[in-house]
């Protein structure tokens, strides 16, 4: 692997973060100059927006043949974003997490990821699946519009102020704001291209398979503007926004990034077997876990923060021992199925427990 592979990586990677940030200060402004209250700008375009890394990265592994990267940089990310994201933003400061998210946008992660595991079982994201899952992103999208209507006011629209600054007047701010969505783009399709063909390279060089280059590198590369915008909301003490940037980011991955990549790539995406047999699973179950996690007290605490990370660092070293057919593989597979894997499942459940029990007190104390 020579130095002008990691240089065009690297490269590739810049582009892809600073034509997000582009992408997402352009459209926001935009949508803000005709009338588009900020709450559904934050729900729909900053998402959109932080997962554009994601999408660009898939469509182009896709049309060139590199479908493991394609479907590999869909589940690490998502992964990733629980797992890291919100697990580094709990460990510094407890987050807090609405009851929408826990009576709404959790079980729709939830739900689109049970359905894009059901279609990945034949091996292949169809077209017409494709299209299903993104006809889901435009159901959710208006649900969102229709109840933002309810809530905008002057609160609202002074959050986006701080968030965005000030909305864009004359001709001369909406010119800049369309330039700053054109360049945006542009950086995104050169760089997703040189992130690919870098990782490619890299995955080549050091002996190990497209996927876990997909699953790993390419996939925390492409999720760090949630990271940024999660842990300096987190710092900030906005301790709600890095919890529900993770959780909206997976939804659009999973019924944006892989559904567009679907639509676009020739026979659909292919998905490795061992993608299917162990990553599907993975992000699956992070999905479920939250529900239990994020109920108890509607907050995350910091030991359910070193928790996730530490499923991270667990999920790693399994991918690098089964890449290498390390002889400590099954020793680590064993313990993590038997120890470790229902220690947390009990800890879980005592702690569910425990908040509902407390509830039911508060509940029979009061008048």
């Amino acid at each position: 692997m020579d130095v002008l592979t990691l240089i065009l990586f690297v490269v590739g990677l810049a582009l892809l973060i600073v034509g997000a940030e582009l992408l997402v200060r352009g459209a926001s402004r935009l949508a803000a100059a005709v009338g588009v209250s900020p709450l559904v700008i934050g729900l729909t375009i900053v998402a959109f927006g932080t997962s554009s890394p994601e999408l660009a990265v898939s469509i182009q592994s896709a049309l060139t043949g590199q479908a493991d990267i394609a479907f590999g940089n869909v589940i690490g990310s998502n992964i990733f974003n629980i797992l890291v994201i919100i697990g580094l933003s709990a460990l510094i400061t407890p987050l807090v997490v609405a009851q929408q998210l826990v009576r709404l946008d959790v079980p729709v992660m939830i739900g689109v990821s049970v359905l894009a595991t059901l279609f990945a079982q034949n091996l292949n994201i169809s077209r017409l699946e494709g299209v299903i899952l993104f006809a889901g992103l435009l159901i959710y999208t208006a649900f969102l519009f229709v109840q933002s209507r309810r809530e905008t006011n002057v609160a609202v629209q002074q959050e986006y102020e701080q968030e965005f600054g000030e909305r864009p007047r004359g001709l001369a701010q909406v010119v800049l704001n369309l330039a700053l969505v054109a360049i945006g783009l542009v950086m995104l399709v050169i760089g997703s291209r040189w992130l690919v063909d870098g990782a490619v390279a890299i995955a080549r060089a050091i002996g190990v398979s497209e996927l876990v280059i997909g699953l790993t590198i390419v996939s925390a590369g492409t999720s760090l503007p949630e990271v940024a915008t999660s842990l300096v909301a987190a710092i900030k003490g906005e301790r709600d926004i890095a919890v529900g940037n993770a959780v909206g980011s997976n939804i659009f991955n999973l019924l944006s990034v892989l559904a567009l990549t679907g639509v676009v790539a020739p026979s659909g995406i292919a998905v490795a077997p061992a993608a299917l047999n162990f990553d599907v699973w993975v992000m699956l179950a992070v999905a479920v876990a939250c529900l239990p996690v994020f109920f108890t007290g509607y907050k995350i605490s910091r030991w359910e923060g070193a928790m996730f990370v530490g499923y991270y660092v667990a999920y790693l070293v399994y991918l690098i021992l089964a890449a290498t057919q390390h002889d400590a593989l099954p020793a680590f597979s064993n313990v993590m199925l038997l120890f470790v894997i229902p220690l947390t499942v009990i800890t879980l459940a005592v702690t569910v427990l425990w908040e509902f029990r407390a509830r039911r007190r508060q509940a029979a104390t009061q008048p």
